[in-house]
Parts: C-alpha cells; sequence; structure tokens
C-alpha cells in the first residue's frame, strides 16, 4: 500500500523531508479496525515530531487525523462492521494515518458525521477531543447555559481554539472571548461563535476591561504559553483555571500562586498511551460530536484541501503549519 513517511530529521524545505513508500498492509487483531484511509488533516504535532523525532533511516509514517471506511476488523471488535465511515485521532504509539490503510483500536473511533464528506470530518478528530477534553474533563465546566463566567482562548483561530470557541459557545453559558493577531483571523473567531476578540500582542487586561466582561474564570492557552503567562496570570479570577497543551514550556508558578490558581495539562494521547480504564470515552465523545455537527450545532474547522495525499503535499502542509498563521485546519484526500 501507500504511504508517506519521513526517514531523518530534515527542515520542511528539504525535498526528502518526507517520502513516498510502499508498504505491506497491516491485519487487524484484538480491538483493531482497518481503515480505508479517504482523508487525513495535519496538526502541528505532525510537524513537532517530523523534527524533533530522528528515526535513524527507518520509516516513521506521521499523521493522527483520519476519516475512511472500515475494510476488516479484530476479532473482539463490536462497534463497527465493515463498510462503515469512521474518523479518529490515532494513537501516538502506532504508524500514523498518512497510508492508505491503517490500524486504529475502535475505542478510540467513532462513525463520521453524515452530513460531512470525508475531507470535512478529517479536520476534526484531534482538536476536537483537546479541546473537549479540555473544558469538560479538566476544566470540568458544566454543560449546559447555567455556569455566567468567562473563558479566554489564547488562539483562537487555530485548530484547537477554533474547536474551544464552538463548543463553548454552543454548549455553555459561558462568556466567550479568543485572541487573534491579524483581520482574517479576528473575523475567523468571530464567525465561530467568539463573543469578543481581542489581540493576545497587546494589553489583555485593559482589552477586556473594554469589552466589560468579567475576569475570565478559565483561560485555555493553545499556542506560547511561554509568551503570554504573566499576562494570563494577571487577567486570571482568583481560584480560576488555566489549561495548557504545551509540555516543554517553563513557567513560574509564584505568578499565579496568590491567586490560588489551578494549571490543568491537557494530552489528547493519554488514553489510548496507558490504556486507561476510561479510554471509549474517546469513542463517545467523537460520537456525541457527529451528532451535533448532524444537528447543525458545531461545524467542520476545514478551511483548505490538497489532492492528493502524497509527499510533496504534505511538505506544502507541513511548511503552511509551521509558519504558524494557518486559520483552521488543512486536510488532504485521496491517494
Amino acid at each position: 500500500m501507500k504511504a508517506v513517511a519521513f526517514t531523518h530529521s530534515l527542515p520542511i524545505t528539504a525535498d526528502d523531508a518526507l517520502i513516498d513508500i510502499d508498504i505491506l498492509e497491516p491485519t487487524p487483531r484484538r480491538f483493531d479496525i482497518l481503515v480505508e484511509v479517504r482523508a487525513v488533516s495535519v496538526n502541528p504535532v505532525d510537524t513537532k515530531i517530523r523534527r524533533r523525532n530522528e528515526p535513524l533511516g527507518e520509516p516513521k509514517i506521521l499523521g493522527f487525523d483520519a476519516a475512511g471506511v472500515v475494510r476488516s476488523v479484530g476479532a473482539n471488535v463490536t462497534n463497527f462492521g465493515i463498510g462503515d465511515e469512521v474518523y479518529y485521532a490515532g494513537s501516538i504509539e502506532r504508524p500514523g494515518s498518512n497510508a492508505e490503510f491503517q490500524l486504529v483500536d475502535e475505542r478510540i473511533a467513532a462513525r463520521k458525521p453524515k452530513t460531512l464528506s470525508f475531507a470535512e470530518t478529517a479536520a476534526l478528530p484531534l482538536t476536537t477531543l483537546t479541546a473537549w477534553e479540555m473544558l469538560f474533563d479538566r476544566f470540568a465546566i458544566p454543560r449546559d447555559r447555567t455556569r455566567n463566567d468567562t473563558l479566554l482562548i489564547i488562539g483562537g483561530a487555530g485548530g484547537v481554539g477554533s474547536m474551544a470557541i464552538q463548543l463553548a459557545r454552543r454548549l455553555t453559558g459561558l462568556t466567550v472571548v479568543a485572541t487573534a493577531s491579524r483581520p482574517e483571523s479576528s473575523a475567523w473567531c468571530t464567525a465561530l461563535g467568539a463573543h469578543h476578540v481581542i489581540n493576545h500582542h497587546r494589553d489583555l487586561a485593559a482589552q477586556l476591561a473594554t469589552c466589560g466582561v468579567a475576569a475570565p474564570a478559565y483561560i485555555f492557552c493553545t499556542n506560547h504559553l511561554e509568551q503570554h503567562w504573566r499576562a494570563l496570570c494577571h487577567v486570571l479570577a482568583p481560584e480560576g483555571r488555566i489549561g495548557v497543551i504545551e509540555s516543554t514550556a517553563q513557567i513560574d508558578l509564584s505568578e499565579v500562586f496568590n491567586k490560588s490558581a489551578s494549571i490543568h495539562t491537557e494530552y489528547m494521547f493519554s488514553r489510548s498511551l496507558h490504556q486507561t480504564q476510561n479510554m471509549v470515552e474517546q469513542h463517545n465523545i467523537l460520537q456525541m460530536v457527529s451528532r451535533l455537527i448532524d444537528q447543525g450545532v458545531l461545524r467542520t474547522t476545514m478551511t483548505s484541501t490538497l489532492r492528493p495525499i502524497n509527499a510533496a503535499n504534505l511538505r506544502r502542509a507541513h511548511a503552511a503549519i509551521e509558519t504558524g498563521t494557518t486559520l483552521g485546519k488543512i486536510v488532504l484526500e485521496g491517494f
């Protein structure tokens, strides 16, 4: 089968930063479903792994987000059958989605939304799970309209921010404030449902005061945590919560200690990596998201599409992601 891999950690400008390869089709076992991949999307984690994880010449297939069709199943599979259309974000420990066929545990996959194409669906899983788990599992925000606090999302126009805006606006009573620094990214955040959009390169406290909103009880920083840390600590409400998804950031807790704040980390791969007892929650979340999309509550965050799925187009997508200026998600479809 066709696949795209990297064999050495190289700048994306190198012709062999990502290469086309042919490998054997895998065989499902136990809880595995074998998916014929129809579309994938690219996340910042893909570019980070390519830059930082040297495979020493052994082909490593990247990619997490995917949408496709089940072609065979393992002996213990109960949720899916051959021909089912599914989507998922995969596992950090298994070969990635940039391949014609991929094995994925059924407990982290779900049926794709009926109203979306494979490409539109592939934009969703990783960022949706990250945003959902932060808001509803880590922050424990009630999924109703009873809590009238402020949520500040740093980096609202990126993949995770784009889903966090929608989930918070559509499923909670929070006042949603997103940050963006360009006219197009600001317009994107507004279109997704943010009540207010402010600039993270300017004084956050002054801008929040101008908006007339309460000090944020929740702050979700989706990028550049070290750059924004002091400002976030300054505007956070007493006993507030800060959510982070960067594992390498160096932060000084003394900046926020006197507010009795809590810091929440989110790593979307934790459940599959550690085979947690509640691993199936990712299946459940994606199933709920499919229903919400088909009901018109949520929307895809796909903003551009490349065809086909090959090394040349994945190099283009990685290069775009590495600029740090993309809106929503870049999707590739078809081998």
